[in-house]
């Protein structure tokens, strides 16, 4: 995935959050999934949407007893990272300090959000990517 063009949609987020969530799926289980009440022209759109995606570099097609198997490329974290160092750019002159001070002062974490938020700042940055 390079620049802003190639970042997913908020529909092609919701295929993506399928397969974040469900992991590897079929085009027929994503429909379900995401319109469990839906129909063929459902189903075309999950389609048209796996296609952009993939296009995007977001997912990967493996073709597996006759049918086409769709899978995450990009991972959740990845994206959320990009997403919000765009909003740290465009916002912020680059700085995450005024985005991640305005999120946790004004979001109402729990209190073992807190605590996981406390323990990821105070741990070394070396420690954390074992």
């Amino acid at each position: 995935m390079g620049g802003r063009g190639d970042e997913p949609s908020a529909a092609e987020l919701e295929v993506l959050k399928a397969l974040w969530d469900g992991g590897p799926s079929t085009i027929r289980r994503i429909t379900d999934q995401l319109y469990p009440d839906g129909g063929t022209i459902q189903y075309a759109t999950v389609q048209k949407l796996l296609d952009r995606l993939e296009s995007k570099g977001c997912i990967r097609r493996k073709r597996a007893d006759r049918v086409n198997v769709f899978a995450a490329k990009v991972e959740r974290a990845d994206l959320i990272e990009r997403r919000l160092r765009d909003a740290a750019d465009d916002l912020c002159e680059g700085s995450l300090t005024p985005l991640l001070t305005h999120l946790v002062g004004t979001s109402g974490l729990r209190a073992e959000e807190l605590r996981a938020l406390r323990d990821l700042v105070e741990t070394p940055r070396t420690r954390r990517r074992d």
